[in-house]
């Protein structure tokens, strides 16, 4: 009798992981290269470390990609289970639980190299023209710089080409955002843009899940567990060095 129960009760637990491992992640991104990218290998840097951790915690994902404010609302409302590279904000914590972070996101703010003047700090921005991008968390409230034009553009590459037609004097962006589109796409002109001294606070990158979603816990807990784990092992470092290769500037 004893040893008909100890072999249920295997059975349920090999049964129970592979009914988890049959359930999937069902994630949403916004295209971000060099993060989130469905040309790039292993559709970006966050997604593939996203992937892997939840690999190592038995979960397949399945990824979606969409505009932001669609990926935010879908997730919100329950139709997918977590963003899978998104900023903290005491405000969107009112709404989504957030893992760990998994990644650093360095913001640096970038000028022509032929604009004069030393700029070391982030009041040196005022009375300048601020390239931005639309609903980004970056920590600083550039509406109080006095004097300064904010232009929003729904896309890095634009903002960089205003930058070199001096409808801009300032962009700021993600490092590897920045060096991912000069190099792609302004290869011949990389040379007339310089990262200035500014220093902005560093953007932690996290997986997110709606407050109301039914296995927000259970999944923000694996995957916090998991990147302890491939932390460890070496198998997180591995990846981003990859990165780092093919994305510096």
């Amino acid at each position: 009798m004893h040893r008909f129960v100890c072999s249920l009760l295997l059975a349920l637990s090999a049964a129970s992981l592979t009914t988890r491992a049959a359930e999937p992640v069902t994630m949403m991104t916004n295209a971000w290269p060099p993060y989130v990218d469905q040309q790039l290998p292993d559709q970006g840097l966050a997604v593939e470390l996203v992937t892997h951790i939840f690999a190592r915690a038995g979960y397949p994902v399945e990824n979606t990609v969409e505009s932001w404010p669609r990926a935010m609302e879908g997730v919100r409302i329950g139709l997918y289970d977590v963003l899978g590279a998104a900023w903290y904000s005491d405000e969107r914590a009112s709404e989504f639980v957030y893992s760990e972070p998994y990644l650093v996101n360095e913001l640096i703010v970038v000028k022509r190299r032929d604009l004069p003047g030393k700029f070391s700090s982030v009041g040196a921005l005022q009375g300048a023209r601020l390239g931005l991008a639309p609903d980004y968390a970056y920590g600083v409230d550039f509406t109080a710089l006095p004097g300064t034009t904010l232009v929003y553009e729904n896309h890095i590459i634009q903002s960089l080409l205003n930058l070199l037609n001096d409808k801009v004097d300032f962009v700021v962006g993600d490092r590897r955002v920045i060096a991912l589109q000069l190099e792609e796409y302004l290869k011949d002109r990389r040379h007339e843009v310089e990262v200035t001294g500014i220093t902005l606070p560093p953007r932690s990158l996290h997986v997110a899940g709606s407050r109301e979603g039914k296995r927000t816990a259970e999944l923000v807990k694996a995957f916090n567990a998991a990147l302890e784990d491939v932390r460890r092992d070496g198998s997180y470092q591995q990846i981003i060095d990859k990165w780092r290769k093919r994305y510096a500037l």
